[in-house]
């Protein structure tokens, strides 16, 4: 994990977010990293010493079954924070936190975040809400596995992507896509020639160009806008600010 001297942390969004009084009392205790693809944070079980909060890179937390599948749970991009509320009770970790796409984060000492949420009401308040969108976010993607088609599935997870890396262009590749939504690769090809074919979007090798939106919006389920409302109601400012064409 590589350091980084100067740090710009208020590019996470939800950092963004916290009043400045609240934020200078977090600021000196952030320390920027570099996150690589494939980094793996925290492991089922382990002890969360740190929160990161994203800026350009996407985690990952991940169930890890028997048959050696993995199904992810929840992402976590600049809108939010990864470990926040799994180490609220017993501070060890839900599943795998993996980073999916590399970049920077802040991160801070769950500890010294703990004793300033503690005695700022409007940081505490401020992290109660992300919680809350987190567990709506989780009970909607559960359900959404559960009964959508993989296109809308698919649809859904490139669009929440783009959200957060903010550009039309993704380092995304069919393995990564059939791991993310719990389904065997074929399918996901099946799907992205699928979607070419109506030119919503164009591949390439472990790349995916985004070329019609509203067309992947039209073509996902209802997923995917409760999300994007459920962040919009209860963190204005933090997910409300990713693009929407």
């Amino acid at each position: 994990m590589i350091h980084i001297p100067k740090a710009d942390h208020r590019a996470n969004w939800l950092l963004a977010a916290v009043l400045p009084n609240d934020f200078a009392l977090l600021e000196t205790d952030l320390e920027l990293v570099e996150l690589t693809r494939g980094q793996v944070l925290y492991e089922t079980g382990d002890i969360m010493h740190y929160v990161y909060f994203p800026h350009e890179v996407i985690i990952s937390l991940v169930n890890l079954m028997e048959d050696c599948g993995i199904v992810e749970v929840g992402v976590f991009g600049r809108e939010g924070a990864a470990g926040l509320h799994g180490a609220m009770a017993t501070r060890e970790s839900f599943g795998r936190y993996m980073v999916q796409m590399p970049g920077t984060a802040s991160r801070i000492a769950y500890k010294r975040l703990d004793e300033v949420r503690s005695a700022r009401p409007r940081l505490r308040q401020l992290l109660t809400d992300y919680g809350e969108a987190m567990l709506a976010q989780t009970l909607q993607i559960v359900s959404c596995n559960a009964v959508h088609r993989v296109e809308a599935r698919c649809c859904r997870w490139i669009l929440s992507l783009q959200d957060r890396m903010g550009q039309d262009s993704l380092p995304l590749t069919h393995e990564f896509l059939a791991e993310m939504l719990g389904v065997q690769r074929p399918a996901v090809s099946v799907v992205a020639r699928t979607l070419q074919t109506a030119k919503l979007i164009q591949q390439a090798r472990g790349n995916i160009t985004v070329l019609d939106r509203a067309g992947l919006e039209k073509t996902t389920c209802e997923c995917y806008s409760k999300i994007r409302r459920i962040y919009e109601r209860l963190l204005p400012g933090t997910y409300s600010q990713i693009h929407s064409r």
